[in-house]
């Protein structure tokens, strides 16, 4: 417990660190944030803001978890900062794309989606192989097990993982919000790794609670830097693959409740809109530019989504007591 407690706060120094020492480099290169047009008008003054923030956090999770290798027996977070990473490449790819060529659409969505597809499949065979994953689908709050054909299992984890990593993207829209709605989600993680005896697991989402803490430094309301694709796609593929490594995919719906409220908002409102020949169902989507078109400030939404991240994480703790009791 004790190493797991340092390992958040050397995650902490680490990032406030490095991103002392990145930020005057992203700034260099001019890699700024581009405002998509479709977007609120009054985010246009974010324009120029240096994104590929992420790679803050990233490192920072990264240095912790390779200082921990003499003491760790279990290297199954290796596999889950792994994937994480794979999905932050394919961030910082799309993040590239756009500061090379000053535009808001870096890769095109086949594009991603393709990639994400492979990395997500490269990963779970992987887990399976090496034993650190099983076929059994844990049902939350009912405490029953149900064991799926290995070809069925690997398929229905493709399209959570690809989805969990594209909802956290989509939560990504408000100075501060999607770093403020993970760390309940790998406190959670984390506690559930300590519970289940798993305490070399636990490291990654500790180390990430501390890194993300001193990212907000940067990035709370008004953002010195945005986490950029490069973050968020990797932040969305430790959060699926914690699921996963821990045996329970299913938890990511109350856990990752906001997350999927974002990306619902999303499709409601393309549906709608195309159903109803131009009508919307909210003022702007996601959710949370819903909210900013009915006046709240950033600060108020980053905070109110956080605080509903964190109840839901709660439940969800109270779900899974069959398991680890």
């Amino acid at each position: 417990m004790t190493g797991i407690f340092i390992t958040a706060v050397v995650g902490a120094v680490f990032t406030g660190a490095l991103g002392y020492l990145l930020l005057p480099m992203l700034r260099a290169l001019k890699a700024g944030q581009s405002i998509r047009e479709i977007g609120p008008t009054w985010h246009n003054y974010k324009a120029g803001t240096p994104m590929m923030g992420g790679l803050m956090f990233i490192f920072g999770s990264v240095l912790c978890l390779t200082a921990n290798i003499p003491f760790m027996e279990d290297y199954t977070a290796f596999y889950t900062l792994a994937l994480a990473l794979c999905f932050g490449f394919i961030g910082f790819l799309d993040d590239f794309t756009k500061a090379k060529y000053k535009r808001n659409l870096g890769l095109t969505s086949l594009q991603k989606a393709m990639l994400q597809m492979a990395v997500s499949a490269v990963f779970l065979y992987a887990m399976y192989r090496s034993g650190s994953m099983n076929t059994h689908l844990y049902i939350p709050f009912w405490n029953l097990k149900f064991n799926l054909h290995p070809i069925v299992y690997i398929f229905f984890a493709m399209f959570v993982m690809v989805g969990s990593v594209n909802a956290v993207n989509l939560t990504d829209g408000v100075d501060g919000l999607c770093a403020s709605v993970t760390i309940p989600v790998m406190i959670f993680f984390t506690a559930v790794s300590v519970a289940t005896e798993r305490y070399d697991l636990a490291l990654l989402p500790a180390a990430l609670v501390g890194a993300l803490i001193a990212y907000l430094f940067y990035n709370w309301h008004p953002a010195k830097v945005f986490m950029g694709d490069t973050g968020s796609l990797f932040l969305g593929g430790v959060v699926g693959a914690m699921a996963f490594a821990l045996e329970m995919p299913l938890i990511l719906i109350p856990v990752g409740f906001v997350y999927i409220v974002e990306t619902m908002s999303d499709i409601l409102q393309i549906g709608y809109f195309k159903l109803t020949h131009g009508k919307r169902l909210f003022k702007m989507a996601p959710i949370h530019h819903h909210f900013e078109m009915c006046g709240w400030k950033e600060e108020k939404i980053v905070l109110t989504f956080a605080a509903v991240s964190a109840a839901m994480c709660l439940i969800a703790w109270f779900g899974i007591q069959g398991l680890i009791a």
